[in-house]
C-alpha cells in the first residue's frame, strides 16, 4: 500500500531508469587502464608536487608560486582526456557515468588545487578560500543531476545516515588522538570547508552515479560494491588531491579512497525495501556528506601544513604522527570497508537503533580521546605588530670598556622601554578591553597578539602601526619528539677546526682562553649538565631563559644548541674560548621559531631578568652578555620580513653586544643570506669552510643588497661537539662556524678588556688579521660578483687576532 506520493508535490517526475546492460570488454578494459592510469598519475604527481616544495624549502631558494596551479593543471589534462573519452564513446551506461564522474572530481581537483598558489602562512584564507569553489561545484553538479534526473523515489533512510555519520566519525578518531587544533577561526573554516566538501562529495556520488551499477531485481550487491566502490574511490581520490595545502592531502590520499566501498555497502543497504515497500536511495546522499566530510575534517583541523616538512622528519615530530595517523585512518577506512561490505551488502536492512548507538558512541569516543588522549585546547598564530616609531638611538656615547659597555647598554635599556612604553598605551589599552592576550616588546617596538585575519584587519589600519606579520606557533605533539644525543667519542684534545683557528695555541702560549667574558647563547637550549658545559655556566636567577617551554635550568631537547654553545665556550678541546662563561635562550622549538621568540631572546640578552619577571620592569643591563652566538635564520615560512628584527640588531650595536650569525646553509646559489639576521650590516655573518679551507657548497653566499656578506669564515664541516646527555657528535653547517668566531672574539676582549664592545676596532682586527679561503662554485657561471661574496674577508685565525687585539 502506497503511503504517500513517490515524489514531492508540483515537481515533475523524473525520467524512468533505463536498465542497465553488461558492458563490451574492451570498455572494461578501457575503464580499468584509465582507473588504473588517474590513480598513478595522481598519486606521483601529489607527492612529487610535495618533495619539490621541500626541497626548494631546505635549499633556501624562493618558493614557485606557480609550481602546484602547473601540476594540477597537468594533472587535470592528462586525466580528464581518458576520462572525457569514457564518458562519451562507450554503450555501456556504467562506463559512461564512471567517464563522467571522473571527469567531474578531476575538474573539481582543478578548482580545489588552485588554491595551493597562496602563501601556506595565510592558512586561515585558505581555509575560507577551499570552501567557495567546493560549494559551487556541488551546486553545479546538483543542477545539472536534475536535469538529467532518474526515477528514485526518496523515502526516509536515517540508518544509512547515521551509518554514514559513524564512518565519518571513525575516520575522525586517529586525527583527534594524534593531531591537534589550530586557532579558533582556523578550527571553525576547516569545519566549513569539510562541510562543502562533503556536499560536492554527495552531489558527485549520487543516487544517479550508484543506479548504473545497480544490475537485476533484486539488485546484485557484490556487484555494486566492489565495481561502483572502486569507481567512487577514483573519484574520491581525485578529491582529495585538491584538498589541503601542500603536505595536508598526502594523508587523504590514503585515507578517502576506500571509502568509496563502505559508501556502495551504504547504497546497497538504502536500496533494500524499507517497511513501505520501497527502496530508501535518498539517503545516501546525506551519508556521502557526512563520511567525507568528516572523513577530510581531520586532516584540515588538526594538522599545520607548514609543520608537514622533510625538515622536522629526522625525529618524532608532526610529519612522524601525521604518518602515523593517515596509516591508522587507512586501516580504519579498509576495516569500514569491509564490515559494511559484509554486512550491509549482503545482510538484511540496518536498524537505525543500532546505527543511532554506533554514531553516538563513536562520537563519545572522538570527544574523550581528543580530551584525554589528544591534545586538548587551540593551539593557533598569533600576530606580531611592528610599531612604526622605533627607538632614537642616535648619539648613545660609544664607550668601551666593561664599565663604558655597561652604560652604553644602559642607556640603549632606557630609550627602548621609554619608547615602547610611550607608544604602545593606547594599543595595548585596546588590546585589554577587547580581551585580547599580548606580550609587549621593545628591542623591537612590536606587540605580540593573540587573534586571526579579522585582528590582523583591524591592527593594520591603527596609525601606529607599521605592519602585521604572523607568528607561527608549533602545535602540541602526542608524545615528546625525543631527545637528540651524540654517539662519538670524547675528544683526546683540541679537534681539528680548533686547531685550524689557532685558538689552542692562543691558550698555550698566550695564555688567554676567554675568562672574564661571557657569551650568550640563543638557540634549541644548551644541556647545562653536560661535563664540556657545566663548569661554564654563569648562574644566577637571570641566566637562562625558555619563552617557549618555561622550563627553569638549562636543558636541550634537539641538541642544535648544545653543539653550537660547546663549539664557542666547551672545555676539553671542544670550545674556541674554554675559560669563558655562557647564559642560554631557547629560541628553537623542535627547529622551528617565530619574530616573537626569536626577539624575546635577543631582548633577554640586552637586560636579563630573572624566571617570570617582567622584561619591562625586571632587566637588568649590566649582566648583558657580551658576545651573542646566533646560529639560526628567521625565513617567511616562520612569519619574519627582511627587516623584522633589524631594530634588534640595530639596539645591541648601539649597547657594544657582538652579535654573530650564521649565514646559513642554503648554498651554493649566489644572494643566498636572506634570512634574518644573517643580512643586516650590525651583524657579523659566518660562513662555512672544511678542512682543506674551502668554502662549503652549502655555505650560504652574497651579494647582500647594502652590506658585504658574508664577513667572515669559519670551519664548518664534520665539526665535533657537545650532545645533550653528555655525549658528543659531528655535525655540518654554518651553525657549527658562527659560535666558533663568537668564541674568538671572547679570546681577542679577554686578551684586551678595553676592547670590550668596540665593535668597530673588533671587525677590523678580525678582517685584517683573516687568512686566505678557497671559494667555490656550483658553476663556472655562479662567481656571485667574486670571492668575496663567498669568502668573506676570509677564514679568521684566533691567534693572530689576539696578537694584533694585545698590541
Amino acid at each position: 500500500m502506497e503511503v504517500g506520493p513517490p515524489f514531492p508535490a508540483g515537481q515533475p517526475a523524473p525520467r524512468p531508469l533505463a536498465t542497465p546492460g553488461p558492458p563490451s570488454p574492451w570498455a572494461v578494459v578501457a575503464a580499468a587502464v584509465t582507473g588504473c592510469w588517474t590513480v598513478g598519475l595522481v598519486v606521483v604527481g601529489q607527492l612529487g608536487g610535495w618533495l619539490a616544495d621541500q626541497v626548494l624549502l631546505a635549499s633556501g631558494l624562493d618558493r614557485v608560486v606557480w609550481l602546484w596551479p602547473a601540476t594540477v593543471l597537468f594533472t587535470v589534462l592528462l586525466v580528464g582526456a581518458p576520462a572525457l573519452t569514457l564518458a562519451l564513446l562507450p554503450r555501456s551506461a556504467a562506463v559512461r557515468t564512471t567517464g563522467r564522474t571522473w571527469l567531474a572530481a578531476a575538474l573539481a581537483l582543478g578548482a580545489l588545487g588552485l588554491l595551493r598558489a597562496m602563501p601556506p602562512v595565510h592558512h586561515e584564507a585558505y581555509l575560507a578560500a577551499l570552501a567557495a569553489p567546493a560549494g559551487l561545484a556541488a551546486l553545479v553538479l546538483r543542477a545539472l543531476a536534475r536535469r538529467a534526473a532518474v526515477a528514485t523515489p526518496r523515502v526516509p533512510a536515517s540508518a544509512v545516515t547515521l551509518l554514514g555519520v559513524a564512518g565519518g566519525l571513525a575516520l575522525l578518531l586517529p586525527w583527534a588522538w594524534l593531531g591537534a587544533l589550530g586557532g579558533l577561526l582556523e578550527t571553525v573554516l576547516a569545519g566549513v570547508a569539510a562541510a562543502a566538501l562533503g556536499v560536492l562529495a554527495g552531489a558527485l556520488l549520487d543516487d544517479a552515479f550508484w543506479s548504473r551499477f545497480t544490475v537485476g531485481e533484486p539488485p546484485r550487491p557484490t556487484r555494486l560494491v566492489l565495481v561502483g566502490g572502486l569507481v567512487a574511490g577514483v573519484a574520491l581520490l581525485l578529491l582529495a588531491a585538491g584538498v589541503g595545502q601542500s603536505g595536508a592531502q598526502l594523508p587523504l590520499l590514503l585515507t578517502l579512497p576506500p571509502a568509496g566501498f563502505a559508501l556502495a555497502a551504504l547504497h546497497a543497504a538504502a536500496r533494500r525495501p524499507a517497511p513501505t515497500g520501497r527502496p530508501g536511495t535518498g539517503a545516501l546522499r546525506p551519508a556521502a556528506r557526512w563520511l567525507v566530510g568528516l572523513g577530510v575534517l581531520g586532516p584540515l583541523a588538526c594538522t599545520d601544513p607548514e609543520e608537514i616538512t622533510l625538515l622536522l622528519a629526522s625525529t618524532r615530530d608532526v610529519p612522524f604522527w601525521v604518518a602515523a595517523a593517515a596509516g591508522a585512518g587507512l586501516a580504519v577506512a579498509a576495516v569500514l570497508a569491509v564490515t559494511y561490505g559484509v554486512l550491509l551488502g549482503r545482510g538484511r536492512r540496518p536498524s537505525r537503533r543500532v546505527a543511532g548507538v554506533t554514531a553516538a558512541a563513536l562520537l563519545l569516543a572522538v570527544g574523550a580521546v581528543a580530551v584525554g588522549a589528544g591534545q586538548p585546547g587551540l593551539h593557533g598564530e598569533r600576530l606580531f605588530v611592528v610599531l612604526r616609531e622605533q627607538a632614537d638611538l642616535a648619539g648613545v656615547p660609544a664607550t668601551t670598556g666593561r664599565a663604558g659597555r655597561d652604560a652604553r647598554v644602559a642607556e640603549v635599556h632606557r630609550r627602548l622601554v621609554a619608547t615602547a612604553e610611550r607608544t604602545q598605551a593606547d594599543l595595548r589599552r585596546d588590546l585589554r578591553r577587547l580581551r585580547l592576550d599580548h606580550t609587549p616588546y621593545y628591542l623591537v617596538n612590536a606587540v605580540e597578539v593573540d587573534g586571526g585575519p579579522a585582528v590582523r584587519a583591524w591592527l593594520s589600519r591603527r596609525p601606529e602601526v607599521a605592519r602585521v606579520l604572523v607568528s607561527q606557533r608549533v602545535r602540541p605533539l602526542p608524545a615528546p619528539a625525543g631527545r637528540s644525543r651524540g654517539t662519538a667519542p670524547a675528544p683526546a684534545g683540541p679537534e681539528w677546526n680548533v686547531r685550524m683557528l689557532g685558538a689552542d695555541r692562543v691558550w698555550s702560549q698566550l695564555g688567554v682562553d676567554g675568562s672574564g667574558i661571557v657569551v650568550g647563547s640563543s638557540d634549541s637550549g644548551v644541556d647545562g649538565g653536560h661535563p664540556a658545559l657545566a663548569g661554564g655556566f654563569r648562574g644566577g636567577d637571570d641566566s637562562w631563559h625558555d619563552p617557549w617551554n618555561g622550563t627553569r635550568a638549562p636543558t636541550d631537547q634537539g641538541g642544535h644548541g648544545t653543539h653550537t654553545t660547546g663549539s664557542a665556550v666547551g672545555r676539553g678541546g671542544i670550545g674556541v674560548a674554554p675559560g669563558a662563561r655562557w647564559a642560554g635562550c631557547v629560541n628553537l622549538d623542535r627547529n622551528l621559531g617565530n619574530p616573537a621568540y626569536y626577539l624575546d631572546c635577543l631582548q633577554f640578552m640586552l637586560a636579563p631578568f630573572p624566571a617570570g619577571g617582567d622584561p619591562f620592569t625586571d632587566g637588568r643591563p649590566a649582566r648583558a652578555p657580551d658576545i651573542l652566538t646566533n646560529s639560526w635564520g628567521c625565513p617567511a615560512l616562520e612569519g619574519c620580513d627582511p627587516g623584522v628584527l633589524g631594530p634588534a640588531t640595530a639596539a645591541l650595536d648601539a649597547a657594544g653586544v657582538m652579535v654573530v650569525a650564521a649565514a646559513g646553509n642554503t648554498g651554493p646559489y649566489c644572494g643566498s643570506i636572506d634570512d634574518p639576521p644573517a643580512p643586516y650590516a650590525d651583524v657579523l655573518t659566518v660562513g662555512a669552510v672544511d678542512r682543506q679551507r674551502k668554502v662549503t657548497l652549502f655555505s650560504s653566499r652574497g651579494p647582500v643588497p647594502g652590506a658585504a656578506k658574508p664577513d667572515l669564515v669559519a670551519p664548518g664541516d664534520e665539526v665535533l661537539s657537545a650532545m645533550p646527555g653528555g655525549g658528543y657528535a659531528v655535525l655540518s653547517g654554518t651553525s657549527m662556524a658562527t659560535p666558533q668566531v663568537a668564541g674568538v672574539v671572547a679570546l681577542m676582549w679577554s686578551a684586551n678588556p678595553a676592547l670590550v664592545g668596540d665593535l668597530p676596532r673588533t671587525r677590523q682586527i678580525l678582517r685584517d688579521t683573516a687568512t686566505p679561503a678557497v671559494a667555490t662554485y656550483a658553476a663556472r657561471t655562479q662567481t656571485c660578483g667574486g670571492d668575496r661574496n663567498i669568502t668573506g674577508a676570509g677564514l679568521v685565525d684566533a691567534y693572530a687576532a689576539v696578537q694584533s687585539a694585545r698590541g
